[in-house]
């Protein structure tokens, strides 16, 4: 089929049971080539082609929303885990 595939996907990546290497993602592809992504270990975004170098540059400039993206990993990911992880224990 004809056209263009763009999408967003959030992540939450972590191994340990306490979370704290917890790492919250974002990750912006379009055609299946991740053009550029947030890393909340990093604390900004990254750009992996031309167009997402140009991309992050000007989301690094807003202090104020990656502040709000680093925030995801306690607001979003540890909350979420947390509920997941003791629904599966629970069930064990």
């Amino acid at each position: 089929a004809d056209g263009y595939y763009q999408y967003i996907m959030a992540e939450c990546v972590y191994s340990t049971s306490d979370y704290s290497d917890m790492v919250f993602l974002v990750s912006n592809s379009f055609n299946k080539v991740v053009y550029e992504q947030y890393n909340s270990t990093v604390g900004k975004y990254v750009g992996y082609t031309e167009l997402g170098v140009k991309y992050a540059e000007n989301f690094n400039k807003d202090q104020a929303f990656l502040q709000q993206l680093k925030a995801q990993v306690d607001t979003f990911c540890r909350h979420n885990a947390q509920i997941l992880d003791s629904s599966v224990r629970d069930k064990a």
